[in-house]
């Protein structure tokens, strides 16, 4: 799970695009033809004008749902999973540059649930951009990935925290207060819906020994120019902060998220301190979300969120 499993998520990534053209074209995106350079991973360009507020600020305001869910659907990974599909037969990762072997699909066909979340998972264990543990942390981070099905909390409906919960699928900007809607999930992740209310004029955050430690912490906000920084602590131990891998955190954590909108593009990167686990501070891989164009959509309601019947899992797959 650190840094010297790097090689090995290749080695995973060159399975995961086996399944990568039928997992497009479930989520209805072209597939590229047979020989065509493409850079599937890259971010899509924006179009449109950047709203601004009264104040000058870019207005985040708006359903970004636009590219499907936020966190944990094919779509997304495609485009921020750290891996660049230069052509049929060459991949590149995006952060070091390395180049994995790879080979076009021969049979496009559409992806039943099963195949559909297996070959999601391998997508989002692709790259090499992993946080790196203390070496006392090792084993612990690859038991708890391995017993995942037991040990994830989300699987115990709780909710997936900041930053697993990734980004918001719904913002509302005013100029004292930004409002972030998560819908949580009732599938692959079994997370509650949840909600942030942040406020813009609060400059310092209340001292830790003053707050009791929540999933989502203590968040206070400032503008870096056009960049929304949240700045986030006082947390609890209980969740995870990465999609898939056993990422657990210390109530220590420390997290810095940045949000840029470009037109109809909102790019969301965090980063992850914990002095007491980690041997430097870890940054995700950014994602996009698109806004939402229809006027009259409004977020569906998520299946409710039931815990899982641990004792009728088979094996130990998992995300």
């Amino acid at each position: 799970m650190m840094r010297g499993a790097a090689n090995k998520m290749a080695i995973a990534a060159v399975g995961a695009l086996c399944f990568l053209s039928s997992a497009v074209l479930s989520q209805g995106i072209r597939v590229p033809a047979k020989g065509e350079l493409v850079t599937i991973t890259a971010p899509p360009k924006p179009t449109g004008e950047t709203p601004r507020t009264p104040d000058g600020h870019p207005d985040l305001t708006g359903l970004w749902n636009g590219m499907s869910d936020n966190l944990d659907t094919i779509a997304n990974q495609i485009y921020n999973d750290g891996i660049s599909i230069e052509g049929p037969h060459l991949t590149i990762d995006i952060n070091d540059g390395a180049k994995i072997a790879t080979w076009p699909v021969s049979r496009v066909v559409k992806q039943n649930d099963e195949q559909y979340n297996r070959s999601g998972t391998l997508m989002r264990r692709a790259g090499s951009s992993l946080p790196i543990y203390k070496p006392q942390y090792w084993e612990m981070v690859q038991d708890l990935d391995t017993n995942a099905n037991d040990e994830d909390p989300t699987n115990g409906c709780l909710t997936a925290g900041v930053p697993r919960e990734g980004m918001p699928s719904y913002i509302v900007q005013d100029p004292t207060h930004i409002f972030m809607l998560y819908p949580g999930q009732g599938h692959l992740f079994a997370t509650q819906t949840s909600y942030r209310m942040i406020s813009l004029e609060k400059r310092k955050h209340t001292p830790l020994d003053d707050l009791d430690g929540s999933d989502d912490g203590e968040s206070i906000a400032h503008w870096d120019g056009d960049t929304l920084v949240l700045d986030t602590w006082g947390f609890n131990a209980t969740t995870w902060f990465g999609s898939v891998g056993g990422y657990f955190h210390s109530d220590n954590m420390h997290v810095i998220e940045r949000f840029q909108r470009d037109g109809n593009i909102l790019t969301w990167t965090a980063t992850v301190d914990d002095p007491d686990v980690l041997l430097e501070p870890w940054t995700m891989t950014p994602r996009a979300a698109l806004l939402n164009p229809d006027p009259h959509a409004v977020l569906p309601k998520q299946l409710a969120c039931s815990d899982r019947s641990l004792g009728h899992y088979g094996t130990k797959e998992h995300h």
